[in-house]
């Protein structure tokens, strides 16, 4: 079965999919594809912050059907080797917020 996931770093968000049964590395590679970094230089880590280790499905992650809907994925952080050889601080920019309705819009 397909679960969906939210890739995030800083303020870039990747949304794709993979089956539950998808190795760590495997999804590491589709980022690659998509951000040009080899899977050495990334680290994927769960909702929990806890680090996703390369030899584990998503499934053993707890990345499953029923934790990662197409309405609801499964948000996990990147980080990505810097040019000193250590890997970066886990960084999330978060959402910003929409501006509020005009009052012509309110109900009133």
């Amino acid at each position: 079965m397909d679960v969906f996931m939210m890739i995030r770093r800083k303020k870039t968000t990747i949304f794709t999919d993979a089956k539950e049964t998808t190795p760590v590395h495997e999804l590491k590679r589709m980022i690659e594809g998509i951000l040009k970094v080899p899977p050495r230089d990334q680290r994927l880590y769960n909702k929990d912050n806890q680090l996703m280790d390369d030899d584990r499905t998503l499934q053993d992650c707890g990345i499953t059907v029923a934790t990662a809907k197409a309405q609801c994925p499964a948000q996990l952080g990147l980080a990505i080797r810097e040019n000193s050889g250590d890997f970066e601080q886990l960084d999330l920019t978060p959402y910003s917020l929409p501006p509020d309705l005009p009052d012509v819009m309110k109900n009133q």
